[in-house]
């Protein structure tokens, strides 16, 4: 084992949770999984992690990480009917570690029911996808305690090996993140838009996104989105249903500290404009479930053309070596 190792337990097993906590099991690191749905957690336990069968159970581990989709799913697992602090005079782990994306209210609101519990709370989201991570390209930012911090940030490596970036107290992280996520809406829908006026004045949207990509507008988020755009692969790293949040999650924090954001209320109305057509569509859960660059296809839609894969072998600079 790791000389820094700790009783480590991950709640979480979706597109983001499920190889971050792989990282940590690479490294050598025993880690002790709960996931709502166990079939997700099976193929984890081939690779060496222990498998519990309540999040309750890992109320006894050091360091709790948690990937979950919601602020609302995050106080189930921690404080629900078998949650790991669920049970009146259980242990509690001495440090949790939240990688998801919620809001700032509600995350401070947990933090402090934790804090009563004697449990300190690093808030730690990350920034990129399942391919990122095995590419070596994801990157976490945390706030929290600052005696903490350094505890955890080897585990946070393991994962996060683009950076680990700790800006602060409290919930500074989650600022940080919901802005980031505001800032990707607002380049997808308008990396979307570009592309679409591109094709309809007659250039394949293979050879455009070559140019944006070695120009220096390019950057990491439009290589590896440019082979989903070039072949209509909406294979699902991020939902149009998520992003809407996280936009509803910045503008909220806009209002509150009187920021004017216009661009990012403009494209917030144009990605609910995109999630409302669900249920036009034959299997309207598959829709709302494919990845967000299908935005394409709705701008396509309102520039009346109708899009076809190119079926082109595109580079995404998240190709993993050997």
């Amino acid at each position: 084992m790791p000389s820094n190792a700790h009783r480590i337990g991950w709640i979480g097993l979706g597109r983001m949770g499920t190889p971050m906590a792989e990282c940590l099991l690479k490294q050598g690191h025993e880690v002790r999984l709960w996931n709502r749905t166990r079939s997700k957690a099976e193929p984890l336990a081939a690779k060496g992690a222990v498998l519990v069968d309540h999040a309750s159970d890992l109320a006894d581990v050091d360091i709790l990480f948690t990937m979950v989709a919601t602020g609302d799913d995050l106080e189930h697992v921690y404080f629900g009917e078998n949650g790991v602090l669920g049970q009146k005079g259980c242990a509690v782990p001495k440090i949790f570690v939240d990688c998801s994306s919620i809001g700032i209210e509600q995350s401070a609101a947990i933090r402090g029911k934790l804090a009563e519990r004697g449990a300190k709370l690093l808030v730690s989201p990350v920034s990129g996808n399942g391919k990122c991570i095995k590419a070596g390209k994801l990157s976490a930012v945390v706030s929290g305690p600052e005696d903490v911090f350094p505890v955890v940030e080897p585990y946070l490596h393991a994962f996060a090996k683009s950076g680990v970036s700790y800006v602060g107290e409290g919930e500074l992280a989650r600022v940080c993140k919901i802005a980031h996520n505001v800032m990707l809406g607002v380049v997808i829908q308008n990396l979307c838009e570009i592309t679409v006026l591109a094709e309809k004045a007659g250039v394949p949207r293979e050879a455009f996104l070559a140019f944006m990509n070695s120009s220096v507008m390019g950057s990491t988020f439009t290589r590896y989105k440019s082979p989903s755009l070039v072949n209509l692969d909406w294979t699902t790293t991020f939902t149009t249903k998520l992003l809407l949040k996280d936009l509803d999650l910045g503008l909220a924090a806009a209002h509150d500290l009187g920021v004017p954001m216009p661009i990012s209320g403009a494209t917030r109305e144009v990605i609910q404009t995109h999630v409302g057509m669900a249920s036009l569509q034959p299997d309207p859960k598959a829709y709302l479930e494919a990845d967000f660059a299908a935005l394409l296809e709705t701008v396509a839609r309102g520039a009346g053309m109708s899009l076809k894969s190119e079926n082109k072998k595109v580079p995404s600079g998240l190709e993993v070596p050997g």
